[in-house]
């Protein structure tokens, strides 16, 4: 059991439920054209979402163990704990074992999502969800197994951004609201950037061992230089997408601390600025994934007004 819980990566989870949050406190916030927003948002659909999202961050991490694995990218050259099937931990067969029975629980989860976000109403809208979920599916474990996989072909930022930053955040609003609020998309393509800048750092760190094994990653097609350059424009980028996001929603003062957030990632790019040996890049990865899931939550309650109910209760006895 204790190699599977870290075959399953458990720092990458927060990190991969950050849409997700964002997504659905959108839905819950209060608004003049929803009365009361519990009558959009469902603690059942929110927690299906998570489960499903959890599901498809664990197969992919199982995947990526598993393609990198067989293709011997994972070696003595690599940086990082080692894998499950580079240490000899977990059979090969036992993780493609994992794979089918990880992909089933996910595609269940999904189902169940969709049957209680649209219930017997709404064909259309279930088929598109579950069509996207397999798609997802597909996509979490084609990522670096086959001789085609897309991760060593460089997509894989474009896999990252789309489905943990659009798809987890737009997609899951639209299971409460039904519709499209496209003021959403600038938090997240922001949570998408931020995700993408996590994959480029793990990429970074890993360039040498990637060139060898022939891994054509993005940093391995630009150079680690430029990939640094790419590095700042995502994090930059999603930083002034959420302040974007916050004058246009006319956020009060209060509704600002998200900022607070911005300190860790100013601090990570300097760090990222500084660093002449990719390999010691490896500790910025969990400080990035958690200063973005520590974004997503404070931008949640900022979103719901509970920044405003803290103050009041904690340092107004309630007034």
């Amino acid at each position: 059991m204790k190699h599977w819980i870290q075959a399953a990566r458990l720092r990458t989870l927060p990190l991969s439920v950050s849409g997700i949050i964002v997504g659905s406190m959108y839905a819950l916030r209060p608004t003049e054209n929803i009365d009361t927003p519990t009558d959009v948002f469902s603690w059942t659909i929110f927690g299906f979402a998570i489960l499903t999202t959890l599901g498809l961050q664990v197969l992919s991490n199982f995947a990526n163990d598993y393609g990198d694995g067989m293709k011997g990218t994972d070696n003595e050259d690599r940086v990082g704990p080692k894998r499950a099937l580079q240490s000899g931990v977990i059979s090969p067969a036992a993780m493609k074992r994992a794979l089918f029975i990880t992909s089933g629980l996910t595609l269940i989860s999904a189902m169940v999502l969709i049957y209680f976000a649209f219930k017997d109403t709404n064909i259309g809208y279930s088929l598109f969800y579950l069509v996207l979920g397999i798609l997802a599916i597909v996509s979490a474990i084609r990522y670096t197994v086959g001789n085609t996989a897309y991760g060593y072909r460089g997509f894989g930022d474009l896999f990252v951004f789309v489905f943990f930053g659009l798809v987890s955040t737009l997609g899951v609003n639209f299971l409460y609201s039904k519709q499209i609020d496209f003021n959403l998309f600038l938090p997240a393509a922001a949570i998408g950037f931020l995700s993408v800048g996590v994959l480029n750092l793990n990429n970074m760190r890993d360039e040498a061992s990637d060139k060898k094994s022939n891994k054509n990653t993005i940093v391995v097609k630009i150079g680690g230089a430029k990939a640094k350059q790419y590095h700042y424009f995502l994090i930059v980028s999603a930083m002034a997408l959420v302040l974007v996001f916050a004058i246009l929603s006319e956020y009060r003062l209060d509704q600002y601390l998200f900022l607070l957030a911005y300190i860790p990632l100013t601090k990570h790019l300097i760090t990222v600025y500084k660093n002449q040996d990719p390999k010691a890049l490896d500790p910025e990865l969990k400080k990035l994934a958690l200063s973005t899931f520590a974004l997503s939550i404070l931008l949640a309650l900022c979103m719901v007004s509970l920044i405003q109910d803290l103050i009041v209760n904690l340092f107004l006895g309630g007034r």
